[in-house]
Parts: C-alpha cells; structure tokens; sequence
C-alpha cells in the first residue's frame, strides 16, 4: 500500500481492494439521508449499541447463513441471532477467537497456502502452525490425519486448538471445499479430542463465499450434522458490499460466546452503530443483493482479462487455475524462479512498476516442509482491466 502511494504509476495486483466502479454510493447515500431524515432513527443510530451488535443485523446475518445454507430443517441452532456477534471486520473476529482459543505455543492447523494475513494473527499471539497439503477440492484429509497422528506421538496433541479453513474461492488459491472435505474433518478432529483432552475447533472464514461467478456453493460447515458445538463461523459484509463499512460477523458456539464478548468489550464496546444501520438497510431494501450481482459478474469479467493476459504472455511452463469465484488467480513458475520479496525476479517486476504477492508469504512457517518460494497470488480485484493486461504484460517479460 506503501509503494502504491509513493508510485502512482504501479500496477499492483497484490492488494485484496475490491473494484471502486461497483462500490453502492447512490444507494448508501439514499439509505443514510432516510435514517439521519428521521430524528429518532438519527439519534439512535448515532448512539451507542451493544458488544454483541445491533440486534436486527444480528437476526438478518443469521437467517441469511441459514438461507445460504438451505434452510436445513432440524438443524436451527447454529443459526440463532443469539450466537452471532458483528464484529469490525471479520479481521476482528479471527482475531478474538484465536486470543480466546490459543495460549503462546498452542498449535492451529492451516491451509498449504492460506490467508497470510490469519497468519499475522498467529505470529502476534505467540500461536505455531502446521500446514495441510489442498487437493483442488479441499485439505487432503489423509494428510490431515497423518498430521493429527503425528501430534498426538509426540505428545503435542493437547496444544492443537483449532483447524482454520478459507473455505470459499480461498485466498490465495481460489479453491472452494466441499461439503465431505468439510464433514470429514470435522470427523476427525472429534476422532482426536479424547486424546487432546479439549474440544478442537473448526472456524470456517467464508469471506468469499459470496463472490462466486455462477451457480451456489455448497453449504457451509455448520451444515454438517453434529456441528453445533464444534464450527466457529466467519463472514464479512466488507468485500460483497463495500469493503469502506468494514462490517464482519461470526457464529460462535455457545461456550465461546462469553470470553470473545468480554475481549470484544475490551477493543470497542462494539461496532460502529451507524455503519451496522446501514448494513441492515442495505440487506433490507434489496440494495445488497442488488449490488452483489453487479460484484460478482464485474469479477468474472476480470478475472478472465487476467486469465486471458496470462495465456497471452506468460510461458507454458507456468500454471494455473481459472478461478470459479473470488478476487485472485494463484499462480505457480518454474521452481528455478525465486518470486520471494528479496529475489532478482521480484525487483525487476518492481522496477516494471507491477507488485504482486509472494507466495512465500501464504505458507505457514511448518519444521516438517520447506516453504515453496516460486509462486505468486495475484488479485484482480482492484485495478482497471486495461491495468489487469498491462500489468501481466510486464510480469511475461520480466520472466
């Protein structure tokens, strides 16, 4: 973000800002002048609120998961008002969760690569990580319970606190897991908790689930019979709406509400009031689904100008995958190009004037494998399509 501003001519393709052509102004605009029109209402709303949040979002997040989801029958407790907490962004609720779970030396188990930001959240609360290799479909559950069983022979089992899973169009992949990668983790991390002595979480951050280009994607972990006790669920108003009202949200177990409540009261007292009536109206009037449309089918658009640049200009030796939702394409170079922050390769692209993320960064520091450093996550989400093929353009010749 730095250099963006100290170089206004670069092209960067590695910060996750969403597209400024579909930002809501006229709509939030239009909701806003109705609320402040109205003395109660305005007052109210510039008043402060609960920890918990404001309880209409609270309902209107719970019952939109729960639609997401299918409307399971008999299943209607993971999907409470009760249980949902709206955060300051869904960085918040990370990061609150993982303070509760996580003492200095616990363990989480992450994604081979994941969110490299969640990783920041690790690092400052003193937390080690193990990384899980993906299929195109998930974690591979084989390595996952080679992992578990691995921990649980060297005596570091009762130090694993929680499985962390981008679960929808993934940052930095762009992968989705299904529904039985979901089911069978969850199986085997109760296989495991007798022996842990501790119940082992699942927390699913779903921050792109709504950023698919067709169809639905399969129902989120709370969905999994048995779950209710064991899934720690997180969602963002941030990135399908506009990622300025910095508006998250969790569904937490009951045990947990309590001590992530009470660090929640510590940061804020909770979240802004007026941005979360915005939110509210905006999920009301229709302007949110309204506007999600144009997100999603704006996304699929340059993605596409990215994936169509780089057949154009990168060599056949580079893969990778064209995304099915989300705002970044991962891709993987020759292993004999270092794509690391202090690498040839990545001055020369800087001095092209194009950033991109290191894939570096996206792995967890793991002892039991060496972090890949010849892949990248370039983000399509902010820049211009003309700026998406020029700046690829130059990543081909500095290869």
């Amino acid at each position: 973000m730095r250099i963006k501003l100290e170089r206004p001519r670069l092209i960067s393709l590695a910060a996750g800002f969403t597209d400024n052509p579909t930002l809501p102004v006229a709509g939030s605009r239009r909701l806003l002048n109705e609320l402040l029109g109205n003395a109660a209402l305005g007052q109210a709303a510039l008043q402060y609120g609960s920890t918990a949040g404001d309880a209409t979002l609270r309902k209107l997040t719970a019952r939109r998961i729960r639609k997401l989801d299918g409307n399971l029958r008999g299943q209607a407790a993971p999907y409470e008002a009760s249980r949902t907490v709206i955060t300051h962004g869904s960085q918040q609720f990370l990061y609150m969760v993982t303070e509760a779970l996580c003492d200095p030396g616990d363990i989480v188990l992450v994604e081979d690569p994941t969110y490299f930001v969640y990783l920041g959240i690790m690092q400052s609360r003193g937390v080690a990580g193990r990384g899980l290799r993906m299929n195109r479909d998930g974690i591979d559950l084989g390595h996952l319970e080679q992992v578990l069983e691995s921990l649980k022979r060297d005596g570091s089992l009762p130090r694993l606190k929680i499985l962390y899973l981008v679960s929808y169009y993934q940052n930095p992949t762009s992968r989705s897991t299904s529904m039985s990668v979901k089911a069978g983790a969850l199986a085997l991390l109760r296989r495991y908790e007798r022996a842990a002595g501790h119940p082992i979480y699942l927390m699913e951050d779903a921050a792109y689930r709504e950023l698919g280009f067709s169809g639905s994607p399969s129902a989120s972990a709370l969905a999994v019979k048995g779950a209710v006790n064991r899934v720690i669920y997180s969602g963002t108003y941030s990135k399908p709406f506009a990622t300025g009202v910095r508006v998250g949200f969790g569904i937490l177990p009951e045990e947990l509400l309590t001590p992530v409540l009470r660090i929640k009261g510590n940061h804020d007292f909770g979240t802004s009031h007026l941005i979360q009536q915005l939110v509210g109206r905006a999920l009301e009037s229709g302007l949110y689904e309204k506007n999600l449309a144009k997100v999603q089918r704006r996304y699929r658009v340059k993605a596409k100008a990215m994936t169509d640049a780089m057949g154009e200009h990168f060599p056949g030796s580079v893969q990778w995958e064209q995304p099915e939702g989300g705002l970044n394409v991962w891709a993987a170079w020759p292993r004999k190009v270092n794509t690391g922050m202090k690498s040839r390769f990545f001055k020369q692209v800087l001095d092209r004037n194009v950033l991109y993320v290191p894939g570096g960064l996206c792995y967890v520091d793991d002892p039991t494998r060496a972090k890949p450093s010849h892949e990248m996550r370039l983000s399509f989400g902010a820049a211009s399509q003309g700026d998406i093929r020029e700046g690829i353009r130059r990543l081909g010749q500095g290869i």
